[in-house]
């Protein structure tokens, strides 16, 4: 038994030569699975005819092209072209990397199994086999396709751009090539150029303050109409909740418009109308001063989003006991001691997740700033940077990207907007049920 073991262990290093050798040599030589054989031998075939086609864009890849002012634009090397092909080229041999290793597994497998049955697969049973076995590999690879070719090869892009001079007005294609440069832009934004660090630092600044802000307003104040339309026993608070929901059910570049109309300093109904009852003598700079303009976009995000977590909260009050609330009663509790003690704890964990889906929306809360003030009003940095007194990262990037052409900072931002979201969304994705039951 143990000299049929050794043989066994050293025919499957056989085996596994074979395949790593060349892609379906096992299966051909050892295991006589001409299908699986010639499917894998294809795929190697195929990628050695493709691999001058690889090697080439590969090196485009790593120079984005040389400068050539005597050729005429069209002739000549745009190099944002050459880093989309070399990063989907990468993608194409990484897919061919995984089915290598996934057919020396293949054979390594199929050995073992013939040394318990002493008996080759046939043709129809090989393709029975893949049928059954690989039919969830060939349903999912369509999607997975599409994911790695429209979601991961353009985040790929937005990073790698961030290590590139891609900009106005030297580095734009095609009249112009982009070169690497490393973690400069990284450099500039963090400490390197004054005018940029201090307007990234704002911005960045701004943007925290802006999510912990809207966020917590929102909240809180929806929680707090959800309390009193419990407390208060009205006939008529069906109606209140229906007028309480109509800002959020209003698309928010409508409301986030007519605000900027009513709170316009010059023309605005609204220091008209203080005017007009001698309230305030001249206009109130609502959206041209920097400081009030950040308080007037928070108080206006307060009334259009409140309304969402109000619903949200009396759906949650709805599930908590009434005789939690009669023994706390009873105990000679007051109002607001019920509120902090067993309302507002049961609430808070069980909206904790939705509240931090919240805080990551509020920090790419695009429409909410750009539609309402447009990240202005311009401050000391604004010429240079672009950046307005209530942008948000996002909007600033918005404006790097179409007025600026400043696309190397613009994906700079985009990658530490990324880092600072994505444990967010993981710690996010991890308290689902979905995964809890898939983890298992």
């Amino acid at each position: 038994m143990a000299k049929q073991l050794s043989q066994d262990g050293s025919d499957i290093k056989k085996v596994k030569r074979a395949a790593v050798s060349f892609m379906g040599m096992g299966h051909i030589v050892y295991l006589k699975d001409y299908v699986k054989g010639f499917f894998f031998a294809f795929l190697e075939l195929a990628f050695i005819v493709l691999l001058p086609l690889i090697c080439n864009k590969i090196f485009d890849l790593i120079t984005l092209g040389e400068p050539r002012p005597d050729l005429p634009i069209k002739q000549r090397d745009n190099s944002i072209f050459m880093l989309v092909d070399g990063i989907l080229i990468l993608s194409i041999v990484a897919i061919f990397i995984v089915m290598y290793v996934l057919s020396v597994r293949s054979a390594v497998t199929g050995y073992k199994e013939y040394c318990q049955r002493k008996k080759y697969v046939t043709a129809h049973t090989s393709l029975g086999q893949a049928a059954g076995k690989a039919f969830p590999i060939f349903g999912l690879a369509p999607a997975f396709l599409l994911i790695v070719f429209f979601v991961i090869v353009p985040l790929i892009f937005s990073i790698c751009v961030a290590f590139t001079n891609y900009s106005s007005p030297e580095h734009i294609p095609p009249n112009n090539t982009v070169d690497w440069v490393g973690f400069q832009n990284f450099h500039d934004l963090m400490g390197g150029s004054t005018t940029w660090s201090q307007g990234f630092v704002r911005v960045a600044v701004w943007n925290l303050v802006w999510a912990v802000m809207a966020t917590a307003t929102c909240y809180f104040g929806g929680l707090i109409i959800a309390v009193l339309l419990k407390e208060i026993d009205f006939r008529i608070s069906p109606i209140f909740r229906i007028i309480f929901i109509l800002p959020y059910a209003v698309p928010s570049v409508i409301s986030m418009l007519v605000w900027q109309n009513l709170l316009n300093g010059t023309f605005g109904t609204v220091n008209r109308t203080l005017q007009y009852l001698g309230i305030i003598q001249g206009s109130i700079p609502w959206l041209s001063n920097a400081l009030l303009a950040k308080i007037t976009v928070i108080l206006i995000n307060l009334w259009a989003g409140f309304g969402y977590f109000m619903l949200l909260s009396m759906g949650t009050m709805t599930a908590i006991s009434d005789d939690m609330y009669e023994a706390a009663k009873i105990d000679g509790a007051s109002r607001f001691q019920i509120l902090k003690h067993i309302t507002l704890p049961l609430v808070m964990y069980q909206t904790m997740p939705l509240i931090i889906m919240s805080f990551t929306h509020n920090i790419n809360n695009f429409g909410a700033i750009f539609f309402l003030t447009g990240g202005d009003p311009t401050v000391a940095d604004s010429t240079t940077t672009g950046a307005g007194g209530t942008d948000l990262l996002i909007t600033w990037i918005y404006k790097l990207t179409i007025t600026l052409l400043k696309y190397n900072y613009a994906s700079v931002i985009a990658v530490m907007i990324f880092i600072v979201l994505a444990p967010f969304a993981i710690f996010n994705f991890r308290r689902t049920k979905a995964y809890k039951e898939g983890s298992v």
